[in-house]
């Protein structure tokens, strides 16, 4: 006669995990994949505020000066307005800049934080790192150009002049 009152013996999988393991680890894995592809987002939407404000900044410049030279020449009695549009385009491309470098930084924090809390738990590996972002780094150096550049427009002076 066949003991049918204990359960079934669980079985082995290949890497010496049972079933029910092995399935938490490869969601524990999946979910860290899931932080990086989300890491790698937010660098994506980083470089499109980049663009954007590039293209801001470059076209706000380029009219500034523009016109400048036009009034140099004396082509023109006053750029007084085309001044001040350039000027503007510059601002709105930098404060665009700003406010995609607080988002990305307050995001990439609370992406951070959540992940080290499901570490802590045990819910995922964490092995890998977030590293630096270049996209940030870009952004950054972008801003100290965008802001020499207002400088230069604004007081007439610096290296843009």
């Amino acid at each position: 006669m066949v003991d049918t009152s204990d359960p079934a013996p669980q079985r082995i999988h290949p890497v010496g995990l049972t079933p029910e393991e092995a399935s938490t680890e490869l969601s524990s894995r999946r979910t860290g994949m899931s932080f990086q592809r989300t890491r790698l987002s937010a660098d994506r939407t980083l470089m499109s505020v980049i663009r954007t404000a590039l293209s801001l900044i470059g076209f706000g410049f380029t009219i500034f000066q523009v016109f400048q030279k036009l009034r140099d020449a004396e082509v023109l009695k006053s750029s007084h307005a085309p001044r001040l549009f350039g000027e503007a385009l510059v601002w709105l491309g930098l404060g665009m800049l700003v406010l995609g470098i607080v988002y990305h930084v307050n995001f990439m924090r609370g992406l951070r934080k959540e992940r080290a809390q499901l570490h802590a738990l045990g819910l995922v590996h964490a092995e890998s790192h977030f590293p630096v972002s270049m996209t940030l780094i870009i952004a950054v150096l972008l801003l100290l150009l965008g802001i020499l550049a207002i400088c230069s427009m604004t007081f007439e002076a610096g290296p843009f002049h």
